[in-house]
């Protein structure tokens, strides 16, 4: 891949990061870093594939660096970390093998000949797979750096409140 070619997608990576962000309505502050994120993100699962890499490994090594960038974003932007990680993930969602999976079904209910059928089998299942496995490790990349740098856990926060909420009672 020559360097106008990357720097072309990096920059459209970027842009769809922030259309999607758009759509769900994030703070307008928010937008140039989700941008940064979107185009990192896109960029090292550009690069993951281009190193002989699998574009499966390439959205979990993407996922996982905006994940890991979001959270330290938080704490400058004092926003969630998941207003930054998932406008930036969701272009890195693999589409076109949901789409031909889906075009592969389609064609499976039409078609008598046995080898084609066996063919066009083989090739819905494995579209379908690399969708399916892109989806996990998109979602386990952009949530573990969440889940591992959190400080503390859901449960002692619930505890707190109910111990909070004791107290104003017997007042």
């Amino acid at each position: 891949m020559d360097l106008f070619a990357f720097f072309e997608k990096w920059i459209w990576l970027g842009f769809a990061a922030v259309g999607f962000a758009m759509l769900f309505n994030v703070p307008k502050r928010t937008l140039i870093t989700i941008f940064i994120l979107g185009a990192i993100g896109g960029a090292v699962k550009l690069l993951t594939i281009q190193y002989e890499g699998n574009i499966v490994i390439g959205s979990f090594f993407g996922a996982v660096v905006v994940g890991f960038l979001s959270v330290w974003v938080a704490h400058i932007k004092h926003a969630p970390p998941f207003v930054f990680a998932i406008p930036a993930v969701i272009p890195m969602v693999p589409g076109a093998f949901s789409y031909k999976m889906m075009l592969g079904i389609i064609k499976l209910t039409s078609n008598t000949d046995e080898t084609l059928f066996i063919k066009i089998l083989n090739d819905t299942i494995s579209n379908g797979l690399k969708a399916f496995f892109i989806l996990l490790l998109l979602a386990v990349g952009v949530s573990a750096p969440m889940i591992l740098t959190r400080r503390e856990s859901a449960k002692d926060i619930k505890v707190k409140l109910q111990l909070t909420h004791e107290k104003s009672i017997k007042k």
